[in-house]
């Protein structure tokens, strides 16, 4: 997959509608260009969390979880192409594994927030589960690999982990629900 952008105001969106890489035209409320778009919203997202001068085990993994959301955002934007493999959640899988193995179980429910890098995974983490909700309602439309699935559910737990790994590696307590008030 080579496809360049030379010019990025085409103008041709102007009607409401996009191109997709096989060159069709869809409105660009299609399930698909939501879905497209929450993956890119969640990569920027992760780019963000990158920011935060993270430690480089986590940094590089996320490298990698950017490099495996623009192959599927490249499979959602050419249908019928398959970008993302097994392989790669199963290192999503590896990476839930390694870094839950180092946390205490949780006894509590856990509000987003703490340091600041752990509260970006959570930001990470619900645009994740935003864009898995999208590709569940293009699946009820179209075929979607189950991997693209797979990935967006293991991603979102992976930003859970990290940030409870991150809250202690900064020395900062996860912020526990107080239950309900009365």
């Amino acid at each position: 997959m080579s496809i360049r952008v030379s010019i990025v105001s085409t103008r041709t969106g102007d009607d409401g509608t996009t191109g997709l890489g096989d060159k069709s035209r869809v409105p660009k409320d299609a399930p698909r260009i939501a879905a497209l778009g929450n993956v890119d919203e969640l990569n920027c997202a992760i780019g963000l969390w990158r920011t935060q001068g993270l430690p480089a085990d986590t940094d590089s993994l996320l490298d990698q979880i950017q490099q495996d959301l623009f192959d599927l955002g490249g499979e959602l934007c050419i249908p019928g192409t398959q970008l993302l493999q097994p392989s790669q959640v199963a290192r999503l899988d590896e990476a839930l594994k390694h870094y839950n193995a180092t946390l205490a179980p949780l006894a509590e429910f856990i509000l987003p927030g703490g340091s600041p890098a752990a509260a970006h995974a959570h930001m990470a983490r619900t645009i994740a589960r935003r864009a898995e909700r999208s590709v569940v309602t293009l699946a009820h439309e179209e075929a979607v690999n189950p991997s693209v699935l797979h990935y967006l559910n293991r991603l979102s737990d992976l930003c859970f982990v990290l940030a409870r790994v991150l809250n202690r590696a900064a020395g900062c307590p996860d912020v526990l629900w107080k239950g309900p008030r009365r």
